[in-house]
């Protein structure tokens, strides 16, 4: 189980598949690939339902396209980070 323990309450949530992670990603992200996802994210057991979470991916495109299923799982603080790049740019991640 999963405790948020950022003194943000934020999460950075990587929607890419296992491979394109391995190739790199924002420091301290979680990859949740569209698998883990249909299968309720497990990974986020135990996070708070308003901890902001920042999607993303190569293009923004998957992590859009992930924000109905965060939502379903009853998360309320969504952003779409769009890409690696610039979510270590606008959070200095």
């Amino acid at each position: 189980m999963l405790k948020c323990i950022s003194m943000t309450n934020r999460l950075f949530i990587d929607v890419r598949e296992p491979s394109e992670f391995a190739r790199g990603h924002v420091n301290g992200a979680l990859n949740i690939p569209p698998q883990s996802l249909l299968q309720g994210a497990p990974e986020l057991s135990g996070v708070d339902k308003d901890t902001e979470l920042v999607l993303y991916c190569m293009s923004g495109a998957r992590s859009n396209a992930s924000m109905p299923y965060f939502e379903k799982l009853g998360f309320t603080n969504l952003v779409n980070g769009i890409n690696q790049a610039q979510v270590q740019a606008k959070y200095s991640a």
